[in-house]
């Protein structure tokens, strides 16, 4: 298949702004999460032990601001895109993502692989996200405490929200037992 110029430079932002996803939750930039999501996005997170499914982008935003919090380690890797340009202001994707989310607070070690598949839309002449949907491929649980592990830098603990500001997002998540 052959691309036009647009369409290259049109996957080349995508590609950018899903990086910038990755780069934005890790460090609880919520200024830059901020101008990557359209008003209406939809989420599904399905996790090995945990979904997550939410709409808007005030929702989103607190969701990820209450994840990623002063507690938290994590690393995010998207590999391998697939992007689709299906229309003048419609894309899709699909990423295989990595990931290391350790909570210190709760003990907990996560570390996984997944599918994400993205839908895009151009709005005000910026790509964003409209729909964000991962299935884990690999999902493994353990006690950070039992790696003997000692985190000797740690961003989250600067930039993520503290204990004091945290919300409530137990309607987002149900767990399985």
């Amino acid at each position: 298949m052959a691309y036009t110029l647009q369409q290259l430079s049109d996957i080349e932002e995508i590609k950018i702004l899903k990086h910038r996803y990755f780069r934005g939750i890790d460090t609880a930039n919520t200024a830059l999460l901020e101008t990557l999501f359209t008003d209406d996005v939809h989420v599904v997170y399905n996790g090995g032990t945990y979904k997550v499914s939410l709409s808007g982008k005030a929702t989103m935003l607190e969701f990820l601001a209450n994840s990623f919090h002063s507690g938290a380690v994590a690393m995010h890797i998207g590999l391998m895109p697939e992007i689709a340009i299906t229309g003048d202001n419609s894309a899709t994707g699909i990423w295989y993502l990595q990931d290391v989310f350790i909570d210190l607070e709760k003990d907990d070690h996560t570390f996984g692989t997944a599918i994400y598949t993205d839908t895009y839309r151009r709005e005000g002449g910026s790509w964003k996200i409209a729909t964000t949907h991962y299935d884990r491929v690999i999902e493994v649980l353990t006690k950070f405490s039992k790696t003997n592990g000692h985190v000797s830098v740690q961003r989250l603990a600067t930039t993520g929200r503290k204990p004091e500001e945290r919300t409530d997002m137990s309607q987002m998540i149900v767990w399985d037992d």
